[in-house]
């Protein structure tokens, strides 16, 4: 068995297990890269289960804290469907119209007390996710090969990660999210 306490650093954002007959993410893993993700500027952090970027299928635990800006995006060069599991945390999803509006039936919360534990998005649509709790990790499963070039396409309704407009759009977004799903007030500022 892949000791997933052995962890090689792939870029500033992820991590990898050696590979092996099989890998597992334990409590353990989860923990670490709730760790890694508090620690990161960005808040979030990746470990990939497959080997490279030219594989067929891209499996991944993605963790984020929250406050983690994930510009609104789409697959579409080639189209990925893109599936979620949540494993930690509560996790806030938006499927975006493409003037950047969205209403009730736009948005999911996965959360294990409610029961609502996956989510799956058809390639194509404008989309988000927000951390509502600390440690949130997830499962994800996307067709891969990934080319950074081309993997997303950005909403040009939504702000570059780098521009100082960003923050704000995510607060803004995320308080609206709550309160249209009936949410309790963010907790970070």
């Amino acid at each position: 068995m892949a000791n997933t306490l052995s962890l090689r650093r792939i870029s500033p954002l992820a991590t990898q297990s050696e590979p092996g007959r099989f890998t597992v993410a334990d409590a353990a893993l989860l923990a670490q890269k709730a760790r890694d993700a508090a620690a990161n500027p960005r808040q979030r952090e990746i470990h990939r289960f497959h080997t490279d970027n030219a594989a067929t299928l891209h499996r991944m635990v993605n963790t984020f804290q929250p406050g983690s800006y994930v510009r609104p995006h789409r697959h579409l060069d080639p189209p990925k469907d893109e599936s979620f599991v949540l494993l930690t945390g509560r996790m806030g999803f938006i499927c975006f119209k493409d003037d950047g509006g969205f209403e009730p039936e736009d948005c999911a919360v996965l959360d294990r007390a409610t029961g609502v534990l996956a989510l799956d998005a058809p390639a194509g649509g404008w989309h988000a996710i927000l951390a509502l709790a600390p440690d949130t990790a997830l499962f994800e499963v996307k067709p891969g090969p990934y080319s950074p070039l081309s993997d997303k396409d950005f909403a040009p309704f939504a702000p570059a990660e780098d521009d100082p407009a960003a923050m704000d759009y995510l607060r803004e977004t995320e308080d609206r999210f709550r309160k249209i799903m009936g949410l309790e007030p963010r907790d970070w500022t």
